[in-house]
C-alpha cells in the first residue's frame, strides 16, 4: 500500500507498533532505545508522553545521522492519574479494577526526527476509551493471561483486553500504540513514505 522513499527506523520494542506499520507495506528496521523513562516531579501526563517520544527518537537519531526515525509513547490516564506498565500480576488487577465502569484517556506522543535534516517534530493523539464494568474475578483471569504486564493501563483493546471495552471516542490504533492515520500523513509530508507498491 506504501513504499518506503528514505531509511526508516522505528524505536519501539512494540511488536503491535512493528505490526501496524507492516501492515500498510512500509518497510522499516527495529532499534530499541535506551533511557530513563522515569516521570518528573510534577511533570504533566501531556509533558510526560511527549518527552518520552522525543527521548526515544533522539537516542536512535543520535546514532544514525542519515536515517528517519519514528518513536512513540502511548500512557493512559485515569482523572489526573497516569497508569503505566503494570508491575506485576496482582498490580494489573488492581489498575483494571480502577478501570472497571470508567471513562479513561488514552494518549500516544509520536516524533518523527532526522538529525540530518533538522527535523524533530512531535505530536499528540488522544482517545477516550470506556470500559464495561466487570467484577474482580474478570480482572484476575484477565492478568493471569499475562497480556497486561507490557502494556500501559495493563490492557490491549486489540486483543483479549478488548472484551472490558464497552466504546471508543478516537482512534483505535492509538490505543493499540500508535495512531497510524497521523503517523502516516507525518510521514509522507516529508517524503519518507508514499501510496504506491
Amino acid at each position: 500500500m506504501f513504499q518506503t522513499l528514505k531509511p526508516l527506523i522505528l524505536a519501539s520494542a512494540s511488536p503491535r507498533r512493528s505490526d501496524l506499520l507492516a501492515g500498510l507495506s512500509i518497510r522499516f528496521t527495529v532499534e530499541v532505545p535506551e533511557i530513563d523513562e522515569s516521570r518528573h516531579f510534577n511533570e504533566s501526563p501531556e509533558t510526560y508522553v511527549e518527552r518520552m517520544a522525543r527521548s526515544k527518537a533522539a537516542d536512535i537519531g543520535a546514532r544514525h545521522d542519515d536515517a528517519w526515525v519514528i518513536a512513540a509513547d502511548t500512557i493512559v490516564i485515569l482523572g489526573d492519574t497516569v497508569l503505566t506498565k503494570p508491575a506485576s500480576r496482582e498490580h494489573a488487577v488492581d489498575m483494571l479494577m480502577q478501570l472497571s465502569g470508567r471513562d479513561h484517556r488514552v494518549q500516544t506522543a509520536y516524533c518523527l526526527f532526522c538529525s540530518r535534516e533538522g527535523i524533530c517534530i512531535v505530536e499528540r493523539t488522544e482517545t477516550r476509551v470506556r470500559f464495561q464494568g466487570f467484577a474482580r474475578s474478570w480482572a484476575e483471569a484477565y492478568a493471569e493471561t499475562g497480556e497486561p504486564l507490557d502494556k500501559a493501563g495493563g490492557y490491549g483493546i486489540q486483543e483479549r483486553g478488548g472484551v472490558l471495552v464497552e466504546g471508543i471516542d478516537g482512534s483505535y490504533s492509538n490505543v493499540v500504540g500508535l495512531p497510524l492515520a497521523e503517523v502516516v500523513r507525518l510521514l509522507v509530508r516529508h517524503g519518507v513514505v508514499a501510496a504506491g507498491s
